[in-house]
Protein backbone atom coordinates (compact mmCIF):
# COMPACT_ATOMS: atom_id res chain seq x y z
CA UNK A 1 0.00 0.00 0.00
CA UNK A 2 1.48 3.31 -1.17
CA UNK A 3 0.93 5.68 1.45
CA UNK A 4 -0.22 9.77 0.53
CA UNK A 5 2.32 12.65 0.46
CA UNK A 6 1.81 13.37 4.62
CA UNK A 7 0.48 16.94 5.59
CA UNK A 8 2.93 16.41 9.30
CA UNK A 9 5.35 18.54 9.46
CA UNK A 10 6.22 16.38 12.72
CA UNK A 11 6.46 12.84 11.07
CA UNK A 12 6.52 10.98 14.44
CA UNK A 13 3.33 8.94 13.92
CA UNK A 14 4.52 7.97 10.43
CA UNK A 15 7.76 6.95 11.30
CA UNK A 16 6.02 5.14 14.06
CA UNK A 17 3.98 2.97 12.29
CA UNK A 18 4.52 -0.89 11.58
CA UNK A 19 6.17 -2.12 8.65
CA UNK A 20 3.53 -2.46 5.99
CA UNK A 21 4.15 -6.01 5.64
CA UNK A 22 3.05 -6.34 9.06
CA UNK A 23 -0.16 -4.55 8.62
CA UNK A 24 -3.95 -6.66 7.85
CA UNK A 25 -5.21 -6.69 5.02
CA UNK A 26 -7.52 -3.14 4.40
CA UNK A 27 -10.52 -3.98 2.30
CA UNK A 28 -12.96 -0.76 1.29
CA UNK A 29 -15.67 -2.41 -0.55
CA UNK A 30 -18.21 -0.12 -0.09
CA UNK A 31 -18.67 2.86 -2.27
CA UNK A 32 -19.01 4.88 1.24
CA UNK A 33 -15.93 4.19 2.35
CA UNK A 34 -14.14 5.26 -0.49
CA UNK A 35 -12.61 8.48 0.22
CA UNK A 36 -10.33 11.41 -1.00
CA UNK A 37 -7.07 11.53 -0.89
CA UNK A 38 -7.19 15.21 1.30
CA UNK A 39 -9.42 14.14 4.35
CA UNK A 40 -9.39 15.99 7.89
CA UNK A 41 -11.97 14.16 9.65
CA UNK A 42 -12.79 16.65 11.96
CA UNK A 43 -13.56 19.39 9.14
CA UNK A 44 -15.61 16.16 7.65
CA UNK A 45 -17.83 15.61 10.63
CA UNK A 46 -18.22 19.56 11.78
CA UNK A 47 -18.15 21.40 8.48
CA UNK A 48 -20.28 18.48 6.93
CA UNK A 49 -22.65 18.64 9.28
CA UNK A 50 -23.11 22.26 8.99
CA UNK A 51 -23.27 22.04 5.17
CA UNK A 52 -25.97 19.50 5.15
CA UNK A 53 -28.13 20.78 7.83
CA UNK A 54 -27.48 24.13 8.87
CA UNK A 55 -25.32 25.90 12.18
CA UNK A 56 -28.37 26.32 14.25
CA UNK A 57 -28.83 22.48 14.55
CA UNK A 58 -28.05 21.76 18.43
CA UNK A 59 -24.97 19.40 18.56
CA UNK A 60 -23.96 19.10 22.46
CA UNK A 61 -26.06 18.99 25.70
CA UNK A 62 -25.16 18.69 29.47
CA UNK A 63 -26.88 19.22 32.18
CA UNK A 64 -26.86 22.41 34.17
CA UNK A 65 -25.61 23.73 30.75
CA UNK A 66 -26.56 25.83 27.69
CA UNK A 67 -26.86 23.55 24.72
CA UNK A 68 -24.59 24.00 21.51
CA UNK A 69 -25.59 24.08 18.45
CA UNK A 70 -23.38 22.92 15.23
CA UNK A 71 -22.34 26.84 14.56
CA UNK A 72 -21.41 27.38 18.35
CA UNK A 73 -19.43 24.15 18.27
CA UNK A 74 -17.41 25.34 15.32
CA UNK A 75 -16.64 28.90 16.68
CA UNK A 76 -15.56 26.97 19.69
CA UNK A 77 -13.34 24.51 18.10
CA UNK A 78 -11.67 27.65 15.92
CA UNK A 79 -11.02 29.41 18.83
CA UNK A 80 -8.75 26.57 20.68
CA UNK A 81 -7.55 25.69 17.24
CA UNK A 82 -6.14 29.16 16.91
CA UNK A 83 -4.59 28.77 20.44
CA UNK A 84 -2.53 25.64 19.34
CA UNK A 85 -1.44 26.91 16.09
CA UNK A 86 -0.86 30.14 17.25
CA UNK A 87 0.58 30.44 20.82
CA UNK A 88 1.24 27.03 21.78
CA UNK A 89 2.90 26.51 18.26
CA UNK A 90 1.70 23.66 17.56
CA UNK A 91 2.63 22.25 14.04
CA UNK A 92 0.60 19.10 11.87
CA UNK A 93 1.75 15.74 13.57
CA UNK A 94 2.53 17.19 17.00
CA UNK A 95 0.50 15.20 19.43
CA UNK A 96 -1.61 16.62 21.91
CA UNK A 97 -3.19 14.28 25.01
CA UNK A 98 -6.80 15.15 26.07
CA UNK A 99 -7.56 14.56 29.84
CA UNK A 100 -11.17 15.91 30.39
CA UNK A 101 -14.90 14.22 31.05
CA UNK A 102 -17.43 13.55 28.92
CA UNK A 103 -18.25 17.95 28.22
CA UNK A 104 -18.70 19.64 25.40
CA UNK A 105 -15.27 21.13 26.29
CA UNK A 106 -13.36 17.55 26.04
CA UNK A 107 -15.24 16.72 22.33
CA UNK A 108 -14.25 21.13 21.22
CA UNK A 109 -10.82 19.89 22.19
CA UNK A 110 -10.64 16.69 20.42
CA UNK A 111 -11.65 18.27 17.13
CA UNK A 112 -9.62 21.46 17.66
CA UNK A 113 -6.49 18.53 17.34
CA UNK A 114 -7.24 17.40 14.53
CA UNK A 115 -8.55 20.55 12.95
CA UNK A 116 -4.80 21.97 13.57
CA UNK A 117 -3.86 18.69 11.73
CA UNK A 118 -2.30 17.45 15.14
CA UNK A 119 -2.65 13.70 16.87
CA UNK A 120 -4.94 13.19 19.86
CA UNK A 121 -4.10 11.45 22.20
CA UNK A 122 -7.07 10.19 24.27
CA UNK A 123 -7.11 8.84 27.69
CA UNK A 124 -9.72 8.36 30.04
CA UNK A 125 -10.66 10.46 33.10
CA UNK A 126 -9.73 7.40 36.01
CA UNK A 127 -6.10 7.03 34.72
CA UNK A 128 -3.85 7.47 37.67
CA UNK A 129 -0.59 9.58 37.40
CA UNK A 130 1.84 6.15 36.48
CA UNK A 131 -0.30 5.35 33.60
CA UNK A 132 -0.58 9.19 32.50
CA UNK A 133 3.66 9.37 32.34
CA UNK A 134 3.57 5.40 30.33
CA UNK A 135 1.83 7.00 27.50
CA UNK A 136 3.68 10.61 27.63
CA UNK A 137 6.30 8.57 27.23
CA UNK A 138 5.43 6.25 24.43
CA UNK A 139 3.37 9.02 22.54
CA UNK A 140 5.78 12.14 23.10
CA UNK A 141 3.03 14.88 23.39
CA UNK A 142 3.48 18.56 23.02
CA UNK A 143 0.82 19.78 24.92
CA UNK A 144 -1.69 18.18 27.15
CA UNK A 145 -4.82 19.73 27.21
CA UNK A 146 -6.43 19.01 30.65
CA UNK A 147 -9.59 19.77 32.70
CA UNK A 148 -8.93 21.59 35.67
CA UNK A 149 -10.27 19.62 38.38
CA UNK A 150 -7.90 16.44 36.72
CA UNK A 151 -5.08 18.85 36.83
CA UNK A 152 -2.78 17.59 39.33
CA UNK A 153 -1.19 14.01 38.34
CA UNK A 154 -1.56 15.41 35.07
CA UNK A 155 1.03 17.61 36.00
CA UNK A 156 3.07 15.44 37.81
CA UNK A 157 3.09 13.03 35.16
CA UNK A 158 3.92 15.34 32.74
CA UNK A 159 6.83 16.77 34.48
CA UNK A 160 10.45 16.83 33.05
CA UNK A 161 9.06 15.31 29.78
CA UNK A 162 8.54 18.47 27.96
CA UNK A 163 4.99 18.21 27.42
CA UNK A 164 3.11 21.49 28.61
CA UNK A 165 0.14 21.28 30.62
CA UNK A 166 -2.73 23.51 29.29
CA UNK A 167 -6.16 23.62 31.21
CA UNK A 168 -9.51 24.32 30.84
CA UNK A 169 -12.64 25.24 32.63
CA UNK A 170 -10.10 27.01 35.40
CA UNK A 171 -10.50 30.93 36.40
CA UNK A 172 -7.12 31.39 35.42
CA UNK A 173 -5.65 33.60 32.96
CA UNK A 174 -3.49 30.72 31.32
CA UNK A 175 -6.36 28.82 31.20
CA UNK A 176 -7.13 27.72 27.56
CA UNK A 177 -10.96 28.73 27.65
CA UNK A 178 -9.11 32.14 28.65
CA UNK A 179 -6.82 32.41 25.90
CA UNK A 180 -9.73 31.58 23.70
CA UNK A 181 -11.34 35.10 24.48
CA UNK A 182 -8.34 36.90 24.67
CA UNK A 183 -7.51 38.25 21.24
CA UNK A 184 -10.80 39.01 18.62
CA UNK A 185 -8.89 38.03 15.36
CA UNK A 186 -9.55 33.92 17.45
CA UNK A 187 -13.60 34.38 16.68
CA UNK A 188 -12.05 34.40 12.62
CA UNK A 189 -12.77 31.04 10.40
CA UNK A 190 -9.94 28.71 11.15
CA UNK A 191 -9.40 26.86 8.24
CA UNK A 192 -8.81 22.60 8.62
CA UNK A 193 -4.94 21.75 7.66
CA UNK A 194 -5.76 19.40 4.72
CA UNK A 195 -4.11 16.32 6.26
CA UNK A 196 -3.90 12.84 3.93
CA UNK A 197 -6.30 10.73 4.49
CA UNK A 198 -3.85 8.06 5.79
CA UNK A 199 -1.89 10.57 8.13
CA UNK A 200 -2.61 9.65 11.43
CA UNK A 201 -5.71 11.29 13.69
CA UNK A 202 -5.51 9.08 16.88
CA UNK A 203 -3.75 7.59 18.96
CA UNK A 204 -5.90 5.37 21.10
CA UNK A 205 -4.28 3.05 24.20
CA UNK A 206 -5.55 0.05 25.29
CA UNK A 207 -4.10 -2.55 27.91
CA UNK A 208 -2.26 -5.48 27.46
CA UNK A 209 -2.08 -8.83 29.16
CA UNK A 210 1.34 -7.48 30.42
CA UNK A 211 -0.17 -4.26 31.65
CA UNK A 212 2.05 -1.99 29.55
CA UNK A 213 -0.36 0.13 27.20
CA UNK A 214 -0.18 -0.95 23.23
CA UNK A 215 -0.83 2.36 21.41
CA UNK A 216 -3.42 2.12 18.23
CA UNK A 217 -2.90 4.06 15.22
CA UNK A 218 -5.74 5.26 13.44
CA UNK A 219 -5.76 7.42 10.46
CA UNK A 220 -8.48 10.24 9.49
CA UNK A 221 -10.85 7.95 7.08
CA UNK A 222 -10.63 5.26 9.90
CA UNK A 223 -12.36 7.97 12.24
CA UNK A 224 -15.29 8.45 9.65
CA UNK A 225 -15.14 4.26 8.85
CA UNK A 226 -16.83 3.11 11.73
CA UNK A 227 -19.27 5.72 11.13
CA UNK A 228 -19.76 4.94 7.57
CA UNK A 229 -20.25 0.73 8.45
CA UNK A 230 -21.24 -0.12 11.76
CA UNK A 231 -23.70 3.37 12.05
CA UNK A 232 -24.69 3.28 9.03
CA UNK A 233 -26.16 -0.03 7.89
CA UNK A 234 -26.70 -1.73 11.99
CA UNK A 235 -27.64 1.14 14.31
CA UNK A 236 -29.07 3.21 11.16
CA UNK A 237 -28.87 6.86 13.55
CA UNK A 238 -31.23 9.53 12.40
CA UNK A 239 -30.66 13.25 12.44
CA UNK A 240 -33.48 13.65 15.40
CA UNK A 241 -32.01 11.62 17.24
CA UNK A 242 -30.60 12.73 20.72
CA UNK A 243 -27.58 10.12 21.92
CA UNK A 244 -26.80 9.03 25.45
CA UNK A 245 -24.18 6.87 26.99
CA UNK A 246 -21.89 5.57 29.88
CA UNK A 247 -19.07 5.00 27.89
CA UNK A 248 -15.67 7.78 28.51
CA UNK A 249 -15.31 9.72 25.09
CA UNK A 250 -11.63 9.07 25.72
CA UNK A 251 -12.37 5.16 25.26
CA UNK A 252 -13.30 4.57 21.63
CA UNK A 253 -16.20 2.82 22.24
CA UNK A 254 -17.65 6.08 23.63
CA UNK A 255 -16.03 8.14 21.07
CA UNK A 256 -17.74 6.52 18.50
CA UNK A 257 -20.95 6.58 20.05
CA UNK A 258 -21.01 9.59 21.34
CA UNK A 259 -19.24 11.86 19.05
CA UNK A 260 -18.30 10.61 15.58
CA UNK A 261 -21.92 8.90 15.07
CA UNK A 262 -24.55 11.42 16.18
CA UNK A 263 -22.05 14.33 14.11
CA UNK A 264 -22.24 11.82 11.29
CA UNK A 265 -25.74 12.68 10.98
CA UNK A 266 -26.52 16.14 11.95
CA UNK A 267 -27.96 14.42 15.26
CA UNK A 268 -27.23 15.11 19.23
CA UNK A 269 -25.41 14.46 22.46
CA UNK A 270 -26.42 14.53 26.33
CA UNK A 271 -22.61 14.14 27.80
CA UNK A 272 -22.95 13.10 30.90
CA UNK A 273 -19.54 13.14 33.31
CA UNK A 274 -21.42 10.48 35.24
CA UNK A 275 -22.78 8.00 33.87
CA UNK A 276 -24.43 5.00 36.58
CA UNK A 277 -27.41 3.48 35.86
CA UNK A 278 -29.71 5.71 38.19
CA UNK A 279 -28.22 8.83 36.33
CA UNK A 280 -28.61 7.11 32.59
CA UNK A 281 -32.20 6.24 33.12
CA UNK A 282 -33.27 9.66 34.51
CA UNK A 283 -31.26 11.45 32.39
CA UNK A 284 -33.22 9.08 29.57
CA UNK A 285 -36.42 10.44 31.13
CA UNK A 286 -35.62 13.95 31.90
CA UNK A 287 -34.14 14.58 28.23
CA UNK A 288 -36.19 12.31 25.86
CA UNK A 289 -33.00 10.33 24.74
CA UNK A 290 -33.67 8.20 21.64
CA UNK A 291 -29.94 6.18 21.17
CA UNK A 292 -28.15 4.66 23.93
CA UNK A 293 -24.55 3.04 24.20
CA UNK A 294 -23.39 1.21 27.28
CA UNK A 295 -22.37 -2.11 28.82
CA UNK A 296 -24.72 -5.34 29.54
CA UNK A 297 -23.48 -4.43 33.10
CA UNK A 298 -25.60 -0.89 32.85
CA UNK A 299 -28.92 -2.38 31.10
CA UNK A 300 -28.79 -5.24 33.70
CA UNK A 301 -28.46 -3.05 36.48
CA UNK A 302 -31.28 -0.39 35.43
CA UNK A 303 -33.95 -3.99 35.41
CA UNK A 304 -33.09 -5.04 38.34
CA UNK A 305 -33.53 -1.25 39.88
CA UNK A 306 -37.15 -1.11 38.01
CA UNK A 307 -36.10 1.55 36.12
CA UNK A 308 -37.83 0.48 32.39
CA UNK A 309 -40.24 2.86 32.99
CA UNK A 310 -37.85 5.74 32.58
CA UNK A 311 -36.36 4.73 29.06
CA UNK A 312 -39.76 5.33 27.10
CA UNK A 313 -37.91 7.66 24.84
CA UNK A 314 -35.46 5.11 23.82
CA UNK A 315 -35.36 3.46 19.61
CA UNK A 316 -31.92 2.36 20.08
CA UNK A 317 -29.34 0.57 22.94
CA UNK A 318 -26.03 -0.83 21.77
CA UNK A 319 -24.33 -2.73 23.76
CA UNK A 320 -20.65 -3.46 23.30
CA UNK A 321 -17.54 -4.18 26.04
CA UNK A 322 -18.84 -8.04 27.19
CA UNK A 323 -21.28 -10.37 26.03
CA UNK A 324 -24.66 -9.72 26.50
CA UNK A 325 -26.64 -12.60 28.11
CA UNK A 326 -29.76 -13.63 25.74
CA UNK A 327 -31.49 -13.82 28.91
CA UNK A 328 -30.94 -9.80 29.68
CA UNK A 329 -31.33 -9.43 25.96
CA UNK A 330 -35.16 -10.65 26.52
CA UNK A 331 -35.71 -8.81 29.85
CA UNK A 332 -35.31 -5.58 28.59
CA UNK A 333 -37.08 -6.07 25.32
CA UNK A 334 -39.83 -7.51 27.15
CA UNK A 335 -39.83 -4.33 29.97
CA UNK A 336 -39.26 -1.52 27.18
CA UNK A 337 -40.13 -2.85 23.46
CA UNK A 338 -36.80 -2.11 22.72
CA UNK A 339 -34.22 -4.64 20.72
CA UNK A 340 -30.32 -4.20 22.03
CA UNK A 341 -28.13 -4.01 19.42
CA UNK A 342 -25.63 -6.21 20.52
CA UNK A 343 -21.55 -6.08 19.32
CA UNK A 344 -17.98 -6.60 19.33
CA UNK A 345 -15.37 -3.90 18.27
CA UNK A 346 -11.85 -3.43 19.44
CA UNK A 347 -9.87 -0.57 19.81
CA UNK A 348 -7.31 -1.96 17.28
CA UNK A 349 -10.26 -1.83 14.34
CA UNK A 350 -11.67 1.39 16.65
CA UNK A 351 -15.19 0.11 17.02
CA UNK A 352 -17.34 -2.77 16.58
CA UNK A 353 -17.13 -4.92 13.30
CA UNK A 354 -19.78 -7.82 14.32
CA UNK A 355 -23.10 -7.49 15.13
CA UNK A 356 -26.80 -7.38 14.10
CA UNK A 357 -29.79 -5.01 14.19
CA UNK A 358 -33.52 -4.95 14.09
CA UNK A 359 -35.25 -8.28 12.42
CA UNK A 360 -31.89 -9.65 12.27
CA UNK A 361 -31.06 -9.72 15.88
CA UNK A 362 -30.59 -12.86 17.70
CA UNK A 363 -30.35 -12.77 21.35
CA UNK A 364 -27.34 -14.99 22.61
CA UNK A 365 -25.00 -14.12 19.42
CA UNK A 366 -23.42 -11.46 19.25
CA UNK A 367 -24.18 -10.84 15.29
CA UNK A 368 -22.68 -11.32 11.49
CA UNK A 369 -19.85 -9.04 10.37
CA UNK A 370 -21.12 -5.38 9.69
CA UNK A 371 -21.04 -4.60 6.48
CA UNK A 372 -17.89 -3.70 5.35
CA UNK A 373 -16.03 -5.73 6.79
CA UNK A 374 -15.33 -9.83 6.84
CA UNK A 375 -15.13 -11.91 9.64
CA UNK A 376 -13.89 -15.80 10.13
CA UNK A 377 -13.50 -18.07 13.05
CA UNK A 378 -9.75 -19.56 12.70
CA UNK A 379 -8.19 -22.30 13.81
CA UNK A 380 -4.67 -22.97 15.11
CA UNK A 381 -3.35 -23.01 12.00
CA UNK A 382 -5.23 -19.96 11.24
CA UNK A 383 -7.05 -21.75 8.50
CA UNK A 384 -11.10 -20.82 8.55
CA UNK A 385 -12.76 -23.60 11.38
CA UNK A 386 -16.00 -25.06 10.35
CA UNK A 387 -18.83 -23.90 11.74
CA UNK A 388 -19.61 -24.95 15.20
CA UNK A 389 -16.16 -25.33 16.12
CA UNK A 390 -14.60 -23.00 18.18
CA UNK A 391 -10.96 -20.37 17.20
CA UNK A 392 -10.00 -17.31 16.99
CA UNK A 393 -11.87 -14.52 15.71
CA UNK A 394 -10.19 -12.30 13.33
CA UNK A 395 -11.60 -9.72 11.03
CA UNK A 396 -10.28 -7.83 7.83
CA UNK A 397 -12.26 -4.52 6.86
CA UNK A 398 -11.40 -0.68 6.71
CA UNK A 399 -9.76 -0.54 9.52
CA UNK A 400 -7.14 -2.10 11.42
CA UNK A 401 -4.51 -2.80 14.12
CA UNK A 402 -1.48 -0.72 13.74
CA UNK A 403 0.19 -0.05 16.81
CA UNK A 404 2.88 2.34 17.77
CA UNK A 405 6.40 0.84 17.79
CA UNK A 406 5.24 -2.38 19.65
CA UNK A 407 6.52 -5.82 18.56
CA UNK A 408 2.86 -7.28 19.43
CA UNK A 409 1.76 -6.61 16.09
CA UNK A 410 2.93 -9.64 14.98
CA UNK A 411 0.73 -11.25 17.35
CA UNK A 412 -2.64 -9.66 16.79
CA UNK A 413 -2.03 -9.66 12.58
CA UNK A 414 -1.60 -12.80 11.35
CA UNK A 415 -1.78 -14.07 7.70
CA UNK A 416 -4.18 -10.20 7.29
CA UNK A 417 -6.36 -10.64 9.58
CA UNK A 418 -6.72 -8.76 13.14
CA UNK A 419 -6.77 -11.47 15.02
CA UNK A 420 -8.86 -10.43 18.54
CA UNK A 421 -7.70 -12.70 21.28
CA UNK A 422 -11.56 -13.70 21.69
CA UNK A 423 -12.73 -17.95 21.15
CA UNK A 424 -15.85 -18.18 19.04
CA UNK A 425 -17.94 -20.52 17.20
CA UNK A 426 -19.29 -19.18 13.74
CA UNK A 427 -22.94 -21.26 12.71
CA UNK A 428 -24.24 -21.58 9.47
CA UNK A 429 -26.26 -18.38 9.13
CA UNK A 430 -23.13 -16.32 9.94
CA UNK A 431 -23.85 -15.63 13.10
CA UNK A 432 -21.01 -15.23 15.89
CA UNK A 433 -21.33 -16.99 19.30
CA UNK A 434 -18.92 -15.87 22.20
CA UNK A 435 -16.70 -18.32 23.97
CA UNK A 436 -14.13 -17.06 26.21
CA UNK A 437 -11.29 -14.53 25.98
CA UNK A 438 -8.48 -16.17 24.60
CA UNK A 439 -5.98 -14.41 26.91
CA UNK A 440 -5.96 -12.73 30.10
CA UNK A 441 -7.74 -9.97 29.87
CA UNK A 442 -11.09 -9.89 32.53
CA UNK A 443 -14.06 -8.07 30.89
CA UNK A 444 -15.46 -6.22 34.03
CA UNK A 445 -18.84 -3.77 33.34
CA UNK A 446 -17.46 -3.05 29.72
CA UNK A 447 -13.90 -2.53 30.91
CA UNK A 448 -10.88 -4.58 30.09
CA UNK A 449 -8.68 -4.82 32.95
CA UNK A 450 -5.45 -7.04 32.45
CA UNK A 451 -4.84 -9.52 35.35
CA UNK A 452 -1.07 -9.11 35.00
CA UNK A 453 -1.44 -5.37 35.92
CA UNK A 454 -3.12 -5.72 38.82
CA UNK A 455 -1.03 -8.66 40.47
CA UNK A 456 2.23 -6.05 39.87
CA UNK A 457 0.59 -3.35 41.47
CA UNK A 458 -0.51 -5.66 44.72
CA UNK A 459 3.36 -7.03 44.54
CA UNK A 460 4.64 -3.19 45.36
CA UNK A 461 2.85 -3.42 49.06
CA UNK A 462 4.74 -4.22 51.89
CA UNK A 463 2.58 -7.02 53.11
CA UNK A 464 1.96 -8.98 50.18
CA UNK A 465 4.19 -12.08 49.46
CA UNK A 466 2.88 -13.31 46.10
CA UNK A 467 -0.40 -13.16 43.89
CA UNK A 468 -2.37 -13.85 41.17
CA UNK A 469 -5.30 -12.34 39.35
CA UNK A 470 -8.30 -13.69 37.45
CA UNK A 471 -11.75 -12.74 36.21
CA UNK A 472 -14.85 -14.13 38.43
CA UNK A 473 -18.06 -14.21 37.46
CA UNK A 474 -20.52 -11.64 38.85
CA UNK A 475 -24.41 -11.59 38.27
CA UNK A 476 -24.18 -7.75 37.74
CA UNK A 477 -20.54 -7.22 35.93
CA UNK A 478 -19.98 -10.03 34.34
CA UNK A 479 -16.51 -10.44 35.78
CA UNK A 480 -14.77 -9.20 38.56
CA UNK A 481 -10.88 -9.09 39.08
CA UNK A 482 -10.20 -11.60 41.78
CA UNK A 483 -6.96 -11.26 43.52
CA UNK A 484 -5.53 -14.15 45.64
CA UNK A 485 -3.59 -13.26 47.86
CA UNK A 486 -0.13 -14.78 50.15
CA UNK A 487 0.43 -11.95 52.88
CA UNK A 488 2.50 -11.63 55.82
CA UNK A 489 1.87 -14.06 58.49
CA UNK A 490 1.43 -10.84 61.03
CA UNK A 491 -0.76 -9.52 59.24
CA UNK A 492 -3.59 -11.74 59.66
CA UNK A 493 -3.87 -12.98 62.86
CA UNK A 494 -7.44 -12.67 62.79
CA UNK A 495 -10.40 -12.10 60.80
CA UNK A 496 -10.43 -8.49 61.57
CA UNK A 497 -7.05 -8.59 61.10
CA UNK A 498 -7.58 -9.76 57.66
CA UNK A 499 -10.21 -7.98 56.28
CA UNK A 500 -8.33 -4.67 57.78
CA UNK A 501 -5.65 -5.49 55.05
CA UNK A 502 -8.25 -6.66 52.43
CA UNK A 503 -9.34 -3.18 52.57
CA UNK A 504 -6.16 -1.32 52.57
CA UNK A 505 -5.06 -3.54 49.55
CA UNK A 506 -7.98 -2.59 47.99
CA UNK A 507 -7.58 0.98 48.35
CA UNK A 508 -3.91 0.81 47.58
CA UNK A 509 -4.54 -0.75 44.02
CA UNK A 510 -7.30 2.49 43.56
CA UNK A 511 -4.69 5.10 44.62
CA UNK A 512 -2.21 3.09 42.03
CA UNK A 513 -3.82 2.58 39.08
CA UNK A 514 -7.21 3.33 38.05
CA UNK A 515 -10.17 2.24 40.75
CA UNK A 516 -12.06 0.63 38.36
CA UNK A 517 -9.44 -2.05 38.41
CA UNK A 518 -9.26 -2.96 42.13
CA UNK A 519 -10.14 -6.37 42.99
CA UNK A 520 -13.78 -6.58 44.21
CA UNK A 521 -12.76 -10.18 45.66
CA UNK A 522 -9.54 -10.71 47.05
CA UNK A 523 -8.88 -13.90 49.20
CA UNK A 524 -5.95 -14.57 51.38
CA UNK A 525 -4.21 -17.89 50.11
CA UNK A 526 -1.00 -20.16 51.68
CA UNK A 527 0.07 -20.39 48.75
CA UNK A 528 -0.96 -20.01 44.73
CA UNK A 529 -0.55 -22.64 41.83
CA UNK A 530 3.08 -23.12 40.24
CA UNK A 531 4.09 -25.03 37.48
CA UNK A 532 6.61 -27.09 38.12
CA UNK A 533 8.77 -23.61 36.38
CA UNK A 534 7.17 -21.53 38.53
CA UNK A 535 5.31 -20.19 36.30
CA UNK A 536 1.54 -19.13 38.15
CA UNK A 537 -1.26 -21.44 36.57
CA UNK A 538 -4.02 -18.84 36.39
CA UNK A 539 -6.16 -21.56 34.95
CA UNK A 540 -6.35 -23.57 38.94
CA UNK A 541 -7.21 -20.21 40.13
CA UNK A 542 -10.00 -19.73 37.51
CA UNK A 543 -11.39 -22.72 38.38
CA UNK A 544 -11.45 -21.92 42.04
CA UNK A 545 -13.38 -18.57 41.62
CA UNK A 546 -15.84 -20.62 39.27
CA UNK A 547 -16.64 -22.86 42.07
CA UNK A 548 -16.72 -20.36 44.23
CA UNK A 549 -19.80 -18.98 42.45
CA UNK A 550 -21.72 -22.17 42.94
Amino acid sequence: MILSTSAHVDTFCRDSLPLQEQWPTFTFPLPELRYPARLNCAAELLDGAIARYGPSRVCLRAPGRRPWTYGELRRRTDRIAHVLVDELHLVPGNRVLLRGPNSPWTVACWLAVLRAGCVAVTTMPLLREPELTELIDRTAPSVALCDARLAAPMIRAAEGSGTRVVTFGADDPGDLTSRCARRARYDLPFHPVQTAADDVALLAPTSGTTGRPKITMHFHRDVLANADTFARHVLRPRGDDLFIGSPPIGFTFGLGGLVVFPMRVGASVLLLERGSPDELADAIAESGATVLFTAPTGYRAMLAEGRSERLATLRRAVSAGEPLPAAVWHAFHEATGVRIIDGIGATEMLHIFVSAGDGDIRPGTTGRAVPGYTAAVLDEEGRRAPDGTPGRLAVIGPTGCRYLRDPRQREYVRGGWNVTGDTYVRDRDGYFHYRARSDDMIISAGYNIAGPEVEQVLLGHPDVLDCGVVGAPDPLRGRVVAAYVVARAERLGDAASADLLRKELQEFVKQSIAPYKYPRRLEFVPALPRSSTGKLQRYRLREQAEEADR
